[in-house]
């Protein structure tokens, strides 16, 4: 232990000073020890000092130690209590744990064991507090608050999430690429009684058909040619928490149809496995597609339609919160220069109006690169300028052009919406060295949707002028 690490302080209530004494010679010099010869002194200790840790008899004259560990379970159920006795007696032990007692020990200690038992012991209460302490920071990221809007579309998604977050009904969420479906989704969760509990989220569109029942349900050891081990799949690993689907316009009917089945059930059987696995678990699904349309077309059930539209949410794009691009923009830009520690930086007013001129296509998730960008850019600056955001700088006057070439009559409108939107592209590809993945993931829209723009524009791997795509290292 360094010099610069306080011990751990341990009280030890024991009526018997040998006891007392054997444990302080035993504890010390790697704890603290304070010490009690009855349960009076030993509460009034435990009340000033807060220990991390209470070595407690069983038996202390005129009360029952039992009575004792309830009082300080009452005080600070946080601080563990490990019951000491002269006795071998199980019922004690069982009243004792059913008390909350961290452990039992018998009298006379076995010194290694009684030492495995309190760093057991202290190491358990570390990780309890630790956990807590990261749960409640994710509380607090996915609080109403941090959801950034004052635009009247964003307004009402406020009032619907805090009017459902507390309950068990099945929402869909629906918006463009890059809107915030998922932020949306923990923020649900998390606001709800289900916080303590899983958040999983899977993203149907990036599985195979081949591993998407297996990833949402699991497989049997044996079930098929690969399924070496037994696999726990989402359902299983969400249960009494939250199961977030996205983009599930993109499931194939067959298991569409299976996850209907699990939500009229509640209850849904492995690959391979013989007996149906009970779930409690509440779903959130989202897509970018029409649902509607994909009813009518016959490529979405229409009765999975139905069960998981109990209630919507529609996330704006963020070309129609122009009232919120300041506020966005304002608050990555504090949120970078937070976690660099850096000097405050700050909009030049020609920076807030060109964010808001642009039309964001990627949405949200865009803006954050953006930013992120000027952050870099602007090392050094008090203030970040239009120099700083190239990309939209160049957009804006290309944009600009467009716009009067098409007023004036010298370009269709289809012609400048193509011309605009291979500009994107192309500066989409340029930024990300022509990774497709990574470029999609910009612009906020599906690798494949991407390769079909591309070629519709003349973008495409043919045209001599883009350079080959390098191999992703990892596999979509």
């Amino acid at each position: 232990m360094s010099e610069s690490t306080p011990k751990k302080r341990i009280l030890l209530i024991d009526d018997e000073a040998r006891v007392r004494t054997s444990l302080k010679m035993v504890l010390e010099p790697q704890y603290d020890t304070l010490q009690a010869a009855d349960a009076q002194e030993g509460v009034a200790l435990f009340r000033k000092h807060e220990p991390d840790l209470v070595l407690l008899d069983v038996i202390l004259p005129g009360t029952d130690g039992l009575a004792v560990l309830q009082t300080l379970r009452g005080e600070n159920k946080a601080i563990p209590v490990i019951m000491l006795t002269g006795t071998k007696s199980v019922k004690t032990a069982v009243d004792a744990m059913k008390l909350g007692a961290a452990d039992y020990l018998s009298k006379p200690f076995d010194v290694k064991e009684l030492r495995i038992v309190i760093d057991r012991t202290l190491n358990t209460q570390s990780l309890e507090r630790e956990v807590k302490q990261l749960r409640a920071q994710v509380v607090q990221r996915y609080a109403f608050h941090n959801l950034i809007g004052k635009s009247p579309g964003m307004q009402e998604i406020y009032a619907k999430i805090e009017q459902v977050a507390d309950s068990r009904t099945t929402l869909l969420v629906t918006g463009e690429s890059g809107t915030g479906k998922e932020l949306v989704a923990k923020a649900l969760h998390y606001n709800s009684g289900r916080r303590e509990r899983p958040f999983i989220a899977l993203n149907c569109a990036a599985l195979p058909e081949t591993l998407i029942e297996s990833e949402l349900f699991g497989h049997e050891k044996g079930s098929f040619t690969d399924a070496t081990a037994r696999r726990i799949g989402q359902f299983e690993l969400a249960n009494s928490g939250t199961l977030f689907l996205d983009e599930i316009g993109d499931l194939s009917p067959m298991t569409q149809a299976k996850l209907l089945r699990v939500l009229q059930e509640r209850e849904f059987t492995s690959i391979g496995g013989t007996q149906p696995i009970k779930v409690d678990v509440r779903i959130i699904a989202a897509t970018n597609k029409n649902l509607d349309d994909l009813v009518r077309k016959g490529q979405f059930r229409e009765d999975l339609y139905y069960r998981i539209n109990v209630i919507s949410l529609y996330l704006p794009p963020l070309r129609e919160r122009g009232e919120d691009v300041p506020l966005l923009a304002k608050h990555f830009l504090a949120k970078r220069v937070e976690e660099d520690r850096r000097k405050p930086l700050e909009f030049t007013k020609d920076a807030l109006e060109l964010l808001t001129r642009y039309p964001w296509p990627g949405n949200i998730r865009e803006m954050e690169n953006v930013i992120e960008q000027a952050f870099i850019w602007s090392q050094g600056c008090s203030h970040v300028t239009p120099e700083h955001l190239p990309a939209i700088l160049k957009s804006d006057t290309r944009s600009s052009s467009l716009r009067d070439d098409t007023l004036a009559g010298r370009m269709s409108l289809e012609k400048a919406v193509m011309e605009f939107e291979r500009e994107i592209i192309v500066d989409a590809l340029n930024r990300t060295n022509y990774v497709q993945t990574h470029a999609a993931a910009l612009l906020g829209i599906s690798r494949r949707m991407l390769k079909y723009r591309m070629d519709t524009l003349g973008l495409g791997k043919s045209d001599s002028s883009n350079p080959p795509e390098p191999e992703p290292l990892v596999q979509e």
